[in-house]
């Protein structure tokens, strides 16, 4: 056991310390089995006074209570009494400003308990064989041979980043479409995936577990406790909590909570461009200094304009939605047509894209945006991928970075990738395939090129800058 114990410790101590994101189980039977591989449970807001809440409590789960606005002030004060750990608030039809606003409202009276704003428009994570764009009116479909369209929330995610900094994004999803929808409920690996994307997107997620699922572990079922056994591979995997990585972004977007803006930012994810949201009142010199490309779809004037126009000025590049032509400082240089919907204007040692009408084919828009970046500052790219996102993020206070995958097809595949900067050891885990495999880097021209020998569902890849004693000899889990 102590030998267990230590290994245990120097694994924490060497491998690099991130936040994963946590997972809520939605848990609505009476019984509720001791190792569901979480340590937070959600229960409706009309179970808080039954005694299967004061029972997870004992038994050692974090309890929450899933209710509207109105009611957390009602249930606040005999939830705190009951052993409730937070109350997780849903807008319902309220306006989020309002339901913004009640939030902190509860946060200040009730100290002692944790609120918690859920977004509950999040989507399945599923890959999809067609994309259908709406062009000027028509709706075109893509060959299957295409580019397979990837259902995810990495945009929900940047955006809830950037309009709810106050606590790490907190999303849910129904089950609603395919096998997932049926008596069966979903599969183990639609389970797989949805822990995988909360986690290397580093976001939080409220699980809905089917009722079958949920009878079946409540009954001791030995078939539902086989399903869920894998499924736990996945929650244990994602479900350690040290200090944060930062993501590599060379892309800023400043947006306002606007729809308008989300298949863009989706898009652009899709393309593994490292991105961040801003909005308007948060953007300072300091969050655009390190960016290439600047895209802006909300009004800019004023002090943005002149924060904006100075970064591009000192060589970034601007890419704005100016549908309603309206008159901005680089007019006065001479415009150069790009094509029917956009045009080009020097400011300083940058550039200005103008693009005459909305966006209406963000899977274009997205692939422009990343040839818009200089060839030497792409932070990261993947080959053979096509099902694929990569998000890479930096050690805080070191080199090294890491690089989180997510398969949507859950098919096994090989995936090449090219890291920016020299990283003389690489090591994957997975958590099909536990902690951790050396893989042989190829290092040139300032990049890092290795290759993932089978990613299924998710993986993680660690880059070091130096090398690790520790690390050339950590044992595989």
């Amino acid at each position: 056991m102590f030998a267990i114990r230590k290994l245990t410790l120097v694994l924490c101590l060497i491998l690099p310390s991130v936040a994963w994101g946590k997972v809520f189980l939605r848990w609505t039977q009476d019984v509720i089995p001791k190792d569901l591989g979480v340590h937070a449970l959600v229960f409706p807001c009309a179970s808080k006074g039954h005694s299967v809440v004061q029972k997870a409590a004992s038994e050692g789960y974090r309890v929450y209570l899933e209710c509207s606005a109105q009611e957390a002030q009602t249930i606040a004060d005999a939830a705190a009494k009951s052993g409730v750990m937070g109350v997780i608030v849903t807008p319902g039809d309220s306006e989020l400003s309002q339901v913004n606003l009640a939030v902190r409202r509860l946060k200040a009276a009730h100290p002692k308990l944790m609120f918690l704003l859920l977004n509950p428009n999040a989507i399945p994570p599923q890959m999809k064989g067609t994309l259908v764009i709406n062009k000027d009116g028509v709706l075109h479909v893509t060959s299957p041979t295409a580019q397979p369209w990837l259902d995810t929330n990495l945009a929900l995610v940047k955006l809830e980043r950037a309009f709810r900094p106050g606590q790490a994004p907190l999303y849910s999803f129904n089950w609603s479409t395919g096998a997932a929808a049926g008596t069966q409920g979903p599969d183990v690996s639609d389970y797989a995936l949805a822990v995988a994307e909360a986690g290397a997107y580093r976001a939080d997620l409220v699980l809905s577990i089917h009722e079958r699922l949920q009878r079946g572990l409540a009954n001791n079922d030995g078939q539902a406790e086989t399903t869920w056994k894998e499924i736990k591979t996945y929650l244990r995997f994602y479900s350690r909590t040290q200090r944060d990585d930062i993501p590599e972004v060379n892309v800023a977007v400043i947006s306002d909570e606007d729809s308008a803006s989300f298949e863009p930012i989706n898009l652009l994810a899709r393309h593994n461009i490292g991105t961040r949201v801003l909005r308007p009142s948060r953007v300072n010199r300091i969050s655009l200094e390190k960016m290439d490309v600047i895209i802006v779809f909300s009004s800019l004037g004023g002090h943005l304009l002149q924060m904006v126009s100075d970064s591009v000025a000192a060589g970034k590049t601007l890419v704005i939605v100016n549908a309603e032509g309206k008159a901005y400082p680089w007019h006065s240089s001479e415009a150069r047509k790009i094509s029917d919907d956009s045009v080009s204007y020097v400011l300083g040692e940058g550039r200005v894209i103008e693009l005459k009408s909305p966006i209406s084919d963000p899977e274009t828009f997205a692939r422009d945006i990343r040839g818009l970046i200089d060839n030497g500052n792409i932070q990261i790219s993947l080959w053979n991928a096509l099902t694929t996102i990569g998000v890479l993020y930096r050690e805080p206070g070191s080199e090294n970075k890491v690089v989180e995958l997510v398969n949507y097809a859950a098919d096994p595949l090989e995936v090449q990738i090219r890291v920016k900067g020299e990283f003389p050891l690489i090591r994957y885990e997975s958590p099909e395939r536990g902690c951790c495999e050396a893989i042989s880097p190829v290092i040139r021209d300032g990049f890092t090129e290795f290759s993932v020998p089978s990613l299924t569902i998710s993986g993680r890849v660690h880059l070091q800058k130096t090398k690790s004693a520790h690390l050339n000899t950590l044992p595989r889990a």
